[in-house]
């Protein structure tokens, strides 16, 4: 199961349990048994401080759980976690074994102290990266908490359970029986879901922070530029974000950003926050922006006021709130969301294996998104509202010769269909002669771009007609001292080396803003 590249990385990670721990499988005799039987025995092998036995009896097979010497509770996989998962696997051996975990001390801390008895469940897809952070975070809280269990379910392995509770989004989590939630979620954000007095605590310590020099709004690749340059001026620099890295966690591979060959997104992201952290700036993550104060109307300085009803206070502020993925808006989109209708082919195509989908939006996305799905789904039918696609000819040359594609141009998605549960089709009309159609299928993906996230700046800033922020060439706004950088903004192309170099720029802007401004006794 591991290549002497990966079973030379985890014999050095092992080296770091502090205590013995078990392997304890479940198996049958099927395929995947047979597989997690040999990934055991090999990590057994690697360290005198981890064994492993067949003694089993849960119910799921083949599953297995990790739990300290002497105990029988433990994080559970109902997986072979390979792939995506190889981090979380290892990181559940290392937190297990005693190695402390880098997550800050006060949110382990209200780990602790939760204090009911809770079940997780998290299904997931070894080709998702949006699930890593989801099963760590449920792994994590179950071995700093003993009220709380963790079951990591393979949709792929585990499939039909996933059809039985009509899982189709990942990652996907249960909580005592019931869905806790859908999609990407950090452990934070997780830990103030469940502790029903974050909120307030939170906005508690908020309203305490002195003003900032500079406060950016946003943590994407503009955010993260932007506060990189201030802070090396020597200012005092925050940074207000839902989640750092922003959109760019929702991207696959990213092999245009120049000097980095390849990575992709929660990698590129996770290096933006550390280099955000080296220079000392203070995040605070999962703060949404609610509403803009301008320093003239909020007795000299700026005010952002969150959502959680916390107040911080700047000189100056940057606006870097990114974009999210743009709605059909058809009837049944909002029905059938995570219940047929999704947004990450990569993460979810799995799900759909051996089924129709269709995909509706025929640029760059889209026709990757179809591409990607055509070699995993029984049929893709992609709907482009033009009557040509958008994309890259050498993408649709590519699409165009795959035998279980059908491509329909011209073409106005107007509804997405589906039996109360699940979606069981789409409707389309044809531009050029009004007819209506329908096409059954069990699965859409929606990948027909961006939309700024500006809905609490209307009547504060100026916006243009598709909600961006209006900016100058200076990534000035036109309220005094708030300025603007990355795909939020009026700044054509939306990608990421140019929202990193407009928050370079808007950096650079608020600095002289600040150093222009008459100095205060």
């Amino acid at each position: 199961m591991l290549d002497a590249q990966l079973t030379a990385q985890l014999q050095a990670y092992l080296q770091n349990l502090r205590s013995p721990i078990r392997l304890v499988a479940s198996l049958d005799d099927s395929a995947g048994a047979a597989e997690m039987r040999e990934l055991l025995t090999e990590i057994a092998a690697l360290s005198d401080k981890v064994s492993f036995d067949e003694s089993g009896t849960d119910e799921r097979k083949p599953s297995f759980v990790i739990s300290k010497e002497g105990e029988t509770r433990g994080v559970r996989f109902a997986a072979i976690p390979m792939g995506h998962e190889f981090t979380s696997l290892v990181l559940a051996l290392l937190w297990t074994g005693g190695h402390p975990p880098t997550v800050a001390p006060e949110v382990l801390d209200q780990i602790k102290a939760l204090d009911e008895v809770m079940n997780f469940e998290v299904y997931m897809s070894l080709s998702c990266h949006n699930c890593p952070d989801v099963v760590q975070a449920a792994t994590l809280m179950s071995i700093y908490n003993p009220k709380i269990s963790t079951t990591v379910i393979d949709g792929g392995l585990y499939q039909a359970e996933v059809e039985a509770r009509q899982v189709m989004g990942v990652p996907q989590v249960y909580l005592n029986d019931a869905v806790f939630g859908t999609g990407k979620m950090s452990l934070e954000e997780i830990v103030a879901k469940l502790d029903t007095n974050s909120a307030a605590k939170e906005a508690a310590k908020l309203n305490e922070k002195a003003p900032f020099d500079v406060l950016i709004v946003g943590g994407g690749p503009a955010g993260a530029a932007a506060a990189v340059y201030a802070a090396r001026k020597g200012i005092r620099v925050g940074v207000a974000a839902e989640r750092f890295g922003g959109q760019v966690n929702d991207t696959m591979s990213i092999e245009n950003y120049i000097s980095v060959l390849e990575t992709d997104g929660p990698k590129f992201a996770a290096a933006l926050e550390s280099q955000v952290r080296h220079y000392g700036v203070d995040i605070m993550n999962l703060q949404r922006a609610d509403k803009i104060v301008p320093a003239a109307q909020a007795g000299g300085l700026i005010e952002v006021q969150l959502a959680n009803g916390g107040v911080l206070k700047s000189r100056s502020v940057i606006l870097s709130t990114g974009a999210r993925w743009r709605n059909v808006n058809v009837p049944g989109e909002a029905e059938y969301k995570n219940k047929g209708v999704a947004y990450c082919p990569h993460c979810d195509g799995p799900l759909f294996k051996g089924k129709r989908v269709a995909v509706i939006g025929g640029g760059n996305s889209g026709v990757e998104a179809a591409i990607d799905l055509a070699g995993v789904v029984q049929h893709v039918t992609l709907i482009e509202f033009l009557d040509q696609l958008k994309a890259d000819a050498v993408l649709v040359n590519k699409l165009k010769s795959l035998p279980n594609v059908t491509i329909h141009t011209n073409a106005q998605t107007t509804e997405i269909t589906g039996d109360g549960q699940k979606v069981n089709g789409l409707g389309y009309k044809d531009r050029a002669t009004n007819t209506l159609h329908h096409v059954e299928l069990e699965g859409v993906f929606v990948q027909i771009g961006l939309v700024p996230n500006t809905e609490f700046l209307k009547g504060t800033l100026e916006l243009s007609k598709f909600g961006e922020i209006v900016v100058d060439a200076k990534c000035h706004t036109n309220v005094p001292g708030v300025f603007a950088s990355g795909d939020v903004t009026t700044v054509p192309y939306k990608q990421i080396v140019i929202a990193a170099g407009e928050g370079a720029k808007a950096s650079l802007s608020a600095f002289d803003y600040l150093i222009r401004q008459p100095v205060v006794a």
